[in-house]
């Protein structure tokens, strides 16, 4: 009796003495005043909405411990508010993204809407509707396709992740003139997936891979869903493909990776891989995915020393969520809070045309680069991949179970590998 009630009096003490320590700590600096309402219209869904979840409610965690917001001499807390657009689920209409951002304005109150929507056709039917309620909103994920922005017809909608027109020619035909220069690669074949963004990205790259010298063996189009790739690899290897140029974002490609490992395809595999791009991959693929060369589109979504923001950001959200950010969105919607704080402290209101005007002329250092704005409020990518003067991306390779940035030289932690098969 008289042992447990020492126990009791121990665990009484070490209480009292932990919330007095408490106490007697400098608490951190937070944001006591009105907060300031970010809409973020996303699919959750699929990993698109819940990852710009994670990467924007770090920014705003992080802004928020450091007091928020200076709004005109007030300190103001970010509060984040989603509303479900439900775009990349089949057979939902755009209405729905339509819909979910409306009530977010008018029912939830947004004063700034950061994150999608995803789905291209989702976000270019949204412009007028974000117009009309004169929102600043920032694009953070998804919405690929060229001619987003137009400053003078939606001056309020902004997008910071660049586009396919940019992507294809100075990261993907770029790395593949180094695999040319490096290996004497030069042989392709391309496989898509059937997709309106797959079907033209395939052909995008083989007309620009020709001109380069590249010779195109085939090119094979999967519908969506589709579980036997056997055909087109064998195909591949038969043909003699050095290089296997993948543009593919279903499940299905794990399928693809151990048909690839099992059948020993002589050909390096490299593209826009959505699947790819996560940890999980590794375990999904029982490790035959090692190997494959994944575009992440931008730096940031895996360990590299792009700016000073880069491993801070990385090594934030492993502590926040017990891994490495690895998925579209994380990076870019993190950015995306850091982006919005400096405009709004810089126009010293919530007012959207100021706010709005702030933004083009940002100038920062962020997780991927120099964040600046074009005529037309895109985020500025630089061509020759310095970090100092533009946003750049990121290409890794899966080497054993890890992501290691190969491409570009500018910010690489690694060389590409070989399978032992074409060495």
């Amino acid at each position: 009796m008289r042992k447990r009630q020492f126990k009791l009096l121990a665990l009484l003490t070490t209480f009292v003495v932990a919330t007095v320590i408490g106490i007697s700590l400098p608490a951190p600096v937070l944001a006591k005043g009105e907060p300031i309402i970010i809409g973020v219209p996303v699919s959750m869904g699929v990993f698109y909405g819940p990852d710009v979840r994670d990467g924007l409610a770090l920014g705003i965690k992080e802004i928020n411990a450091a007091g928020g917001v200076n709004v005109g001499g007030d300190k103001r807390p970010f509060k984040m508010i989603i509303a479900d657009t439900r775009a990349m689920e089949p057979g939902v209409p755009i209405t729905e993204s339509l819909l979910a951002i409306e009530r977010l304005i008018a029912q939830q109150k947004a004063d700034f809407l950061v994150g999608g929507p995803v789905r291209s056709e989702a976000a270019f039917a949204a412009r007028p509707l974000i117009t009309q309620y004169k929102k600043v909103s920032m694009i953070t994920t998804g919405c690929y396709s060229p001619r987003y922005g137009d400053a003078k017809k939606y001056p309020y909608c902004f997008r910071i992740i660049g586009d396919v027109v940019f992507e294809i020619p100075n990261v993907h035909i770029r790395l593949l003139k180094d695999l040319k220069e490096a290996y004497g690669y030069k042989k392709m074949y391309i496989i898509v997936q059937d997709v309106k963004h797959a079907r033209a990205a395939g052909g995008f790259v083989e007309k620009l891979a020709k001109k380069e010298g590249f010779e195109i063996l085939g090119k094979d189009i999967y519908p969506t869903g589709s579980t036997d790739f056997s055909m087109s690899l064998l195909a591949a290897k038969k043909k003699g493909a050095q290089i296997l140029f993948l543009w593919i974002d279903m499940p299905e490609l794990t399928i693809l990776a151990k048909q690839y490992y099992d059948f020993k395809i002589p050909a390096l595999p490299l593209g826009y891989l959505g699947p790819a791009e996560h940890l999980e991959w590794w375990r999904t693929t029982e490790g035959k995915g090692e190997y494959f060369i994944v575009d992440l589109l931008r730096a940031g979504l895996a360990p590299s020393e792009a700016t000073p923001w880069t491993m801070k950001f990385v090594n934030a959200f492993k502590k926040e969520y017990g891994q490495e950010p690895d998925a579209l969105g994380h990076s870019e919607s993190y950015m995306g809070a850091y982006l919005l704080k400096d405009a709004i402290e810089r126009a010293g209101t919530l007012n959207s045309d100021a706010v709005a005007d702030a933004l083009r002329a940002t100038d920062m250092m962020g997780v991927y680069g120099r964040m600046r704005f074009n005529e037309n409020n895109e985020i500025i990518f630089d061509p020759d991949f310095d970090p100092a003067k533009g946003a750049v991306g990121t290409v890794i390779q899966w080497q054993k179970d890890k992501r290691i940035t190969v491409f570009p030289t500018t910010i690489a932690v690694g060389k590409i590998q070989l399978p032992p098969w074409m060495k």
